[in-house]
């Protein structure tokens, strides 16, 4: 296991963490200040500031990116399909033109709230099939892309609205099926907010092997909790045993980024130096 203790090198900052207080070229201006080595934007953020001012920015600060957020949403009816399949054409292409090293996907609920204006449905199970046969369509685009696709697994309790992909198993079961040679391409993305209740959880992290952990993500669970969304908690605030997450990464073989993924409005009424400085010292002491 690492010893974190002495930089904060292997410390990436998920610009979700700071979207209510700065742009995309603000966030990445702050972390590259603060010797903050890499970041992984999201879409709708780096849209704003528009995509060739995002690749310049993360250029002139000398940062990498610990992955791109976020693909997916695939669950919709006959009528959303090939809108669906663009748009994650789309955000493939643009994780590549940023140079991330992944496409983390969040495969979406039932589709009537993966893709408002869809069929509704409560059925569940054809849900999860669609997005093994999304995959399936889009794997050869970010083959040619050379932009591997990171599953992630979210907890059970958005599988409704945002992800019927609730465990790693889950996951991990659907790149078995899609890419049985391991050939890179498709993986998981594991975040301690998602996974840490899972009793399987360790397993399957030995299950995972060092090519298809493609990012890990830390943040932690608060009691009680005030927002299903938007009140995870900073690391050492909550319940999660994140130290023994990242030993358990790591011995499989996984060397990259500590992603800092916190979406709370508590984090978020707070100034950005305030909130980087406290992930910096968190990460040294805590992860």
């Amino acid at each position: 296991m690492r010893d974190l203790s002495k930089d904060h090198r292997w410390l990436s900052i998920n610009t979700a963490t700071l979207r209510q207080q700065a742009d995309f070229v603000g966030i990445v201006e702050a972390c590259a200040k603060r010797g903050i080595r890499a970041v992984s934007p999201w879409r709708d953020q780096v849209a704003h500031v528009g995509l060739d001012r995002a690749v310049k920015a993360v250029r002139d600060a000398g940062l990498e990116l610990s992955g791109y957020c976020r693909g997916g949403m695939f669950t919709c009816d006959s009528a959303h399909r090939q809108e669906m399949l663009d748009d994650n054409r789309r955000a493939i292409d643009e994780a590549a033109a940023l140079g991330a090293p992944c496409l983390v996907l969040v495969v979406g609920g039932l589709p009537q709230y993966s893709r408002p204006g869809s069929t509704p449905s409560k059925d569940i199970r054809a849900a999860q099939a669609q997005v093994s046969d999304a995959l399936h369509l889009l794997l050869d685009h970010a083959k040619m892309a050379n932009m591997p696709l990171a599953l992630e697994p979210l907890h059970p309790m958005y599988a409704a609205d945002r992800a019927c992909v609730n465990t790693l198993r889950q996951a991990l079961d659907i790149c078995d099926a899609l890419d049985p040679s391991r050939s890179g391409a498709l993986g998981v993305a594991i975040d301690t907010f998602h996974v840490w209740w899972d009793s399987d959880v360790w397993k399957q992290i030995d299950r995972v092997g060092k090519e298809r952990l493609l990012a890990f993500h830390v943040c932690d669970w608060l009691v009680p909790m005030k927002d299903m969304l938007l009140d995870r908690g900073m690391m050492g605030d909550g319940v999660i045993d994140i130290p023994a997450y990242r030993r358990a990464v790591e011995a499989g073989g996984f060397d990259g980024f500590v992603e800092v993924e916190i979406l709370s409005n508590d984090w978020w009424s707070r100034p950005v130096d305030e909130v980087l400085d406290t992930c910096i010292a968190r990460y040294q002491t805590v992860v």
